[in-house]
């Protein structure tokens, strides 16, 4: 019997906003116009990581990838490649080191070095389709323990496989576990941490768009290995089509017998609701997401006690994040030995980042821990976009710190980075270019911290602002010398005093900037100059000798200080000069320079 054609389209926010739905509902119409709906198949799929070339379309078993695909392609899809059995060259993609088309995903550089575990089914199977989980062995892990194993050898396997919290901790979650597990409670809780809130981070939010289920088997492992009979997932509510996603799968979990009681026919139970969050970035630290979901503030407490000793409702609770609980149920059915093959003796597995800003590559990456930032950022990446020479990487969000060239050569590990001073954080990894200011950079930072800061604790509410407030002189070319001191002396204060992790690591890309681009700072304090042209203040508009004197930017400049003839090149008084760029957006003729 001839294999069915199965047509896989990403259906991950990123290509749904690029009209992923209409390319599914246009390749539906056309296979029903064609008579070929007992043969083909459409499926919208979680993300497949490679974001920058989507939306991205698959023909299976023959493993074509196509990309960039619009809702027009459709109908060549079905005719040309499905009926005809010939491929698109046009929708192949090049490799940029031959110029070659390359038409299986397996084969391009951005998957050779990944490792999918976390993100094993998401890009091949129906989100939405319970029984597509099961096919790909879903709930087979759960099955396996709650009929063969005691939550003693279930809780023993997860802290032998040294799987390390993924949530930017990296705390065993074995250990965690196990507290939990010898805390005696007539009710403990589960938590699922998906209340992702780094900028540039995507990483649970794809998983859970893309594989619902691991996250629910994961959980319900959890809960029978500690004694938990209730979980909750903490999600932020800008987070729609995972929220959907996630609800329908615990919907059909439950029609199937999975979530509730006796399940498998045993005597366990569990079940998961799920709470909404605000976007708080304070409520990805434990205690302030537990007192945000029992309707309280997003605000940290002092520990101990520890979650696991007195959690929701002060009860034993285990958190665990969406990446974290998504490796679960694969190291239970694969085992120990599998899992610590992979990675690093003290960071076993992988991780998953989020390659974004100045990379041509920007996507969702799995891979071993250990690999280096080289391989992340120009092999699978691809480099710096459009040519441009490689700055800087920040790893770990706004709690993470900047990696420069001399670090590229880094293995990639919860330790490694750390003591380079940076760290994991959830996975989101941005790169920079030459065109970046780290000064900037670092405001930026200090800026989301601010804003984000629960104001709960004087090191990190005002301690913060102070920082910022420097380094907002620095930019605009009022600081002083002293003031690297003082930043570097406030920012030891405020990493030693804050209650917790936010302010304990906030000051992080301050130090780490200062550390690696010392020059940069002194630059703008000394020689009143940003040498990327980012920081406004500093910014000066020269005209070269490509002015043809058209009057473009006098007549467009709000305080009239461009003067000249018509037909010769103009001057800015540079004293009276707001530095608002209106003229450099005006001229036509790249005759503006911005020194």
């Amino acid at each position: 019997m001839k294999e069915k054609k199965k047509i896989l389209v990403c259906g991950g926010t990123g290509c749904l906003s690029a009209k992923g739905e209409q390319i599914v509902e246009n390749l539906r119409n056309s296979i029903k116009e064609h008579g070929l709906k007992n043969d083909v198949e459409v499926i919208q799929t979680g993300c497949f990581g490679f974001c920058e070339k989507g939306p991205i379309v698959k023909i299976m078993p023959e493993n074509t990838f196509y990309i960039e695909v619009k809702p027009e392609d459709a109908e060549r899809i079905v005719v040309e490649d499905i009926i005809s059995e010939k491929r698109i060259v046009e929708l192949l993609y090049i490799d940029p080191k031959n110029g070659e088309r390359v038409f299986e995903g397996e084969n391009m550089e951005f998957y050779k070095k990944q490792i999918r575990i976390a993100l094993k089914n998401c890009g091949s199977i129906d989100p939405e389709s319970i029984e597509q989980y099961m096919a790909a062995e879903g709930y087979a892990a759960l099955k396996k323990i709650l009929t063969t194993m005691t939550p003693e050898s279930v809780v023993k396997v997860i802290k032998d496989s040294g799987l390390r919290g993924r949530g930017g901790g990296g705390y065993s979650t074995g250990l965690k576990w196990e507290f939990a597990s010898k805390n005696i409670s007539d009710q403990k809780y589960v938590v699922c941490n998906a209340d992702e809130g780094d900028p540039g981070a995507f990483m649970d939010r794809s998983i859970l768009e893309g594989d619902p289920h691991s996250v629910i088997e994961g959980m319900i492992i959890a809960g029978y290995a500690i004694g938990a009979t209730k979980g909750l997932v903490y999600i932020r509510a800008e987070y729609p089509l995972a929220i959907e996603r996630l609800r329908k799968a615990i919907e059909t979990a439950r029609k199937n017998g999975i979530l509730g009681e006796k399940i498998f026919g045993t005597d366990f139970q569990f079940d998961i609701e799920i709470k909404y969050g605000a976007g708080a970035f304070v409520c990805g630290e434990e205690t302030a997401l537990i007192h945000s979901m029992e309707g309280g503030r997003g605000e940290p407490t002092t520990k101990p006690p520890y979650p696991a000793e007195s959690g929701y409702w002060g009860k034993p609770t285990i958190v665990n994040n969406v990446e974290t609980l998504a490796n679960i149920a694969q190291i239970i059915l694969k085992g120990v030995e599998w899992f610590r093959s992979i990675g690093t003796k003290n960071s076993p597995g992988t991780k998953v980042f989020a390659l974004a800003g100045k990379i041509n590559n920007v996507g969702l990456v799995e891979v071993p821990m250990g690999t280096t930032l080289r391989e992340v950022i120009f092999e699978i990446g691809g480099g710096i976009k459009n040519n441009k020479k490689f700055k800087a990487v920040q790893t770990g969000g706004p709690s993470g710190g900047c990696l420069t060239e001399k670090d590229l050569d880094t293995p990639i590990d919860f330790d490694t980075l750390l003591a380079k001073g940076s760290m994991m954080g959830s996975g989101g990894m941005i790169v920079m270019d030459e065109d970046d200011c780290m000064v900037a950079v670092s405001k930026f930072y200090l800026e989301f911290t601010v804003d984000e800061s629960c104001g709960k604790c004087a090191p990190c509410r005002i301690g913060n602002t102070r920082l910022w407030e420097i380094l907002d002189r620095i930019t605009k070319g009022e600081g002083k010398e002293e003031d690297i001191g003082l930043l570097k002396e406030l920012s030891q204060t405020i990493k030693t005093t804050s209650l917790c992790g936010l302010g304990q690591t906030s000051p992080n890309p301050v130090l780490s900037t200062i550390n690696q681009f010392l020059d940069e700072y002194l630059e703008h304090i000394h020689d009143k100059k940003c040498r990327a042209g980012q920081c406004q203040a500093l910014r000066r508009y020269l005209i070269n000798d490509k002015c043809v004197g058209c009057t473009a930017c006098a007549r467009v400049c709000p305080v009239a200080c461009i003067d000249g003839k018509v037909k010769e090149r103009h001057v800015i008084d540079q004293s009276r000069c707001i530095k608002c760029g209106a003229c450099y957006n005006a001229c036509k003729f790249s005759a503006i320079d911005i020194a």
